[in-house]
Formats: structure tokens, sequence, C-alpha cells
């Protein structure tokens, strides 16, 4: 027999599990699917700004117990040795998504959100109603639905080829808790910042013609990644603390709409910034405010139209150029040439790095104003 619910959030990441909270807190029924069981590690920068850090208070995540490593500075690293320093605008913390995702798990579920561990088959719209099915036959029905399912699915109707894939592991290493480093090699880059207990993270992204002749990360990471001083170093000394790296491929950067067939779309679901411009996991937070604050608004007026627009107007307000400027830094960052004349220019202009940091983050988000 079906299941009633007021909205339905497929997929329990970071924009699913927010979005769940704050309208759980809201006072409406809220369901949950999500394929994975928590905690989970994820491929992920593990790097948020401080801009959606009141916001993720408010709804009761007490980021402090969570011990994250403070962040304030950036470094970029090039392939030929060059580095540039520089301080990071409203700065941000590092927590892996292991701790992060099951905190906000259990958030939810103690706002009476209700998780199911299930993959979703088919989302139906049919006379202004939502039919979710899973694969275990469990049927949800709602007069709204939130797709927060992540980078790659197979309900995405927007799927397509896509030449980049991404690796990442956790290490014990001598790093800087307070430094996030973002370091160019032949075919990509690679992020490296610590999270919780002295954990460093290590994510890289890179063409998937550039590792196919490779056996395993660890291969490439050898061959390739090390032609970088600052790489070399680091991954000369560090000690992985996964059995085998993490990896996940065809990743697109591909613009999606907003709303597609009556269900708004969150996080990376949504679009997805280059990982270069570490800005992933508060764009998926702060989108899942918006969805959010949109169906509360819905519920008042109950005109599906004007939520569907609202919410689209909202979502490229806040990060279409945001995303634009991360595919021209990822574009300048990709080509030695550019990233020379970068090099070249940002000594002179100690304001540069710090205004192209601006153009992919946004300012402090507002608290959520829930019950």
């Amino acid at each position: 027999m079906p299941v009633r619910s007021d909205i339905v959030v497929v997929g329990g990441g970071l924009a699913g599990l927010t979005a769940s909270i704050h309208l759980a807190r809201q006072g409406f029924q809220v369901d949950l699917l999500e394929k994975h069981s928590y905690p989970q590690h994820k491929v992920c920068g593990e790097y948020i700004s401080n801009e959606v850090r009141p916001y993720l208070e408010s709804l009761g995540l007490d980021i402090q117990s969570l011990h994250p490593s403070e962040i304030s500075r950036f470094l970029l690293t090039t392939h030929s040795g060059t580095q540039i320093k520089s301080p990071l605008p409203l700065g941000g913390f590092g927590i892996s998504r292991y701790r992060l995702d099951y905190a906000l798990y259990e958030l939810a579920r103690a706002a009476g959100v209700r998780v199911y561990q299930q993959q979703v088959s088919s989302i139906q719209f049919s006379s202004n109603e939502f039919s979710v099915l899973t694969t275990q036959e469990r049927e949800i029905q709602a007069p709204l639905v939130i797709a927060a399912y992540g980078k790659r699915s197979s309900l995405d109707t927007q799927l397509q080829q896509s030449p980049w894939m991404a690796i990442k592991s956790h290490y014990q290493a001598d790093f800087p808790s307070d430094l996030i480093s973002l370091s160019t090699f032949p075919g990509g880059y690679c992020g490296i910042s610590q999270v919780e207990e002295g954990i460093v993270n290590a994510c890289y992204l890179v063409k998937t013609e550039t590792f196919k002749p490779y056996r395993t990360a660890e291969e490439f990471t050898w061959e390739v990644l090390r032609k970088n001083p600052f790489l070399k170093s680091f991954f000369s000394k560090a000690i992985p603390l996964f059995e085998k790296a993490l990896a996940i491929s065809q990743i697109s950067f591909a613009a999606k709409p907003a709303v597609e067939n009556h269900i708004l779309r969150c996080g990376d679901t949504a679009g997805l910034i280059h990982p270069l411009c570490g800005n992933g996991m508060a764009m998926a937070i702060h989108s899942a405010k918006l969805a959010a604050e949109a169906i509360t608004n819905y519920y008042q007026h109950k005109n599906r139209s004007t939520l569907e627009n609202e919410y689209t107007k909202a979502w490229n307000r806040q990060f279409n150029l945001r995303l634009k400027a991360g595919r021209v830094v990822q574009r300048v960052l990709q080509q030695p040439s550019l990233t020379s004349a970068l090099v070249k220019v940002a000594p002179m202009v100690p304001g540069l790095i710090p205004l192209v940091i601006r153009q992919t983050h946004g300012p402090l988000i507002q608290p959520a104003y829930v019950a």
C-alpha cells in the first residue's frame, strides 16, 4: 500500500539531508530515499566554505563537535614548480563526508524524517501528484519531489558522456591544518587539505584518457602526479589510510535545469562546479536551503508554476555566474601558457587570487528560521 508524504527527497547526500532537515523542522513530513547506508566515504574534496556555516548551525548541526580543521590559507602550485600563496576569503573548514553525512543523517532522523535505505527505480508524475517507486517495491506518494542523487544516476535524463574522473583517498601526513592546496599536473589537478583528527584528504580530477594507460591509482600517482614537485613531496611521505583509493568516472559539468518534469533538483544534480573552485559542498547545502524555502512558500499558496519559476530564478541568481567562473578557471589551469601568465601576474597584484576565489564563492547566507 502506498505511503503518503508531503515531500520525497531522492538522494541522501549533503543537499538531500540538508533539505530534509530544514523541511522537517518546518513541520512537513519528509521521506528520504538513499541507496547506501551511513556512514560511508565519498569522492569529495571535503572542504566547505564558511558561507554556509551559520545556516548549518541554525539547523542544529554542532560543527565544532565534529572537530573539523579550520582553513584560512590557499596555495596554488604548478607542475613547473611555481607556488602562489593567498589568504582564503571567508575561509572554511575541512570535514570528511564520512563524519558530516552521518551527523546530518542523525539530525534528520531526530527531526522526524523517514529515511529508507532503498534505491529509486522510477518517479512518475500524474494528476498533480508524484509516485516514487523503489527497487524493493515501496511506493511513496507526495505532491513534491526533490532530486538530490548527486553527480551520476540512472534517473538523470541529462546523463552525458564526460571525459573527467575523480580519485580520492585519506592519508596520514604532515600537512598544515589551516591550508588548502590546489596543484596542477599533466591532465588534471589535485586538492589537498586536512579534515578531522589530523587526517589529510587528497582528491584529484583527471581526464580519463590521461589516466587510462595506468593500471592503478597508485601507479598514476607515482608516474604523473609526482611531476608536480609539491605533490611529489607530499605523496613521497604520506601514508594511505584506505586499502584502495575511491574513484568515480563520467563526471559531467554540463548545464542542467534546476527543475525537470516538476522535480526540484538540488546539489550536484542541478549543477556541478569544477572541484578546483572548492565550493561544491557549500553550493549543495545552499541549494537545499533555496529548495526548502521555495517549498515552504508553495505550501502557503499551492501554486506549482510559481514554485518552479521562483526556485529556478533563485538557483540561477545564486549559482549561474559561479558555474561560469568555474569553467573559466578550469580552462586557465589546464593550459600551461595561461597558468604561466597567471603565475607571473599574481605576485604583482596581491588581490588577484582572492578576487578569483570570490567569483566562485558567495557571501554568508542567512540562517534558517525554522520551528
